[in-house]
């Protein structure tokens, strides 16, 4: 997982290993920060967590398996 801080915005690059995705994730400083609340990536390949504004871009194609 790799992260990049913009002017505004946290975006986060997550991979299929990230899957199930929720926020916040425990290895963020902040994972206390707010309730977890699981975020659906995989169809539009990305995701904005409604109580933080993190936006979480997933990194190639989720092949289905993280089940």
């Amino acid at each position: 997982m790799s992260e990049r801080h913009d002017n505004t915005q946290r975006v986060i690059e997550v991979t299929e290993g990230d899957l199930p995705l929720h926020c916040p994730m425990p290895q963020h400083a902040d994972w206390n920060a707010h309730p977890r609340v699981y975020l659906p990536i995989e169809s539009r390949g990305e995701a904005l967590c409604p109580y933080c504004g993190t936006l979480y871009r997933l990194k190639g194609k989720p092949s289905g398996s993280h089940h």
